[in-house]
């Protein structure tokens, strides 16, 4: 287990759920990664679930309002990126080619945010935190541990991110496919599948995946739990094992199995 209590700038530092049934939502993932979960008071009509894990928080969850519904927004997994000043990085963004959909704020106490579009059409956080420390957690089952940039415009994402957060995305040294990888600093955090992968009628997206056991029993728990499988378990050559799914309101993600060394 690893306890995260300082992100690295430019590291992915938090994981939100924007889905149409909180309740339900709650006791798929409840019941999919053994979380627990903590409901906070969200406003006057509502509670921010925050997931609980080993004394630790591995990502949370809200009911979308109708503000996001009317926009056509389906359920997903939303990404945060850590910035040492999230109103510097913000003001980057633009210059790159990106759009500040929202803020910078301040989020109470806890931590200032702003909402962005890379110029490639995916949509991210950026998050500077407040409080002493974070309470993150990483390397067990039921954390994240990798995240996928999906989009059809490779060389825009690339200026983008490497301008706002100072990332290097590469091809891996022995990787002929065509994936490229991304490295905030000297750490690997995520990559970007060659754009033929993405469907025509999906939109660029982040995609998020989740640390589990054994790929081929939390997938199949998935079905058991009512959500779908979209592709997978599959057998990624000294990397993993991995597939694609949904939950029962639709947010799709992945489960990842490494290979053992």
């Amino acid at each position: 287990m690893a306890n995260i209590d300082t992100y690295a700038p430019g590291s992915f530092c938090w994981f939100e759920l924007a889905t149409s049934d909180q309740s339900a939502a709650k006791n798929f993932y409840m019941s999919l990664f053994g979380w627990g979960v903590m409901d906070l008071p969200m406003g006057p009509d509502g509670v921010y679930s925050m997931f609980q894990l080993e004394g630790r928080t591995p990502g949370a969850a809200f009911q979308m309002g109708s503000d996001l519904r009317e926009k056509g927004i389906p359920p997903h997994w939303g990404l945060y990126i850590a910035a040492q000043s999230v109103d510097d990085a913000a003001g980057k963004v633009s210059p790159a080619g990106g759009k500040v959909i929202e803020g910078p704020f301040d989020v109470f106490d806890v931590g200032r945010m702003a909402v962005v579009q890379d110029p490639t059409g995916a949509v991210f956080h950026i998050w500077e935190e407040k409080r002493p420390h974070a309470n993150g957690i990483a390397g067990v089952p039921g954390t994240f541990c990798w995240a996928d940039l999906c989009t059809r415009d490779t060389e825009a994402a690339i200026g983008f991110y490497g301008k706002v957060f100072g990332w290097q995305i590469l091809p891996g040294e022995k990787d002929s496919t065509g994936y490229l990888h991304i490295k905030n600093g000297d750490t690997h955090i995520g990559g970007m599948p060659p754009a033929r992968y993405l469907p025509p009628n999906v939109p660029p997206h982040w995609l998020l995946y989740f640390f589990v056991a054994d790929a081929d029993a939390a997938t199949a728990r998935v079905k058991e739990l009512g959500g779908a499988v979209h592709m997978g378990p599959v057998t990624i050559e000294t990397v993993g094992r991995m597939s694609l799914v949904a939950d029962p309101q639709g947010a799709v993600f992945a489960l990842f199995t490494p290979t053992a060394h």
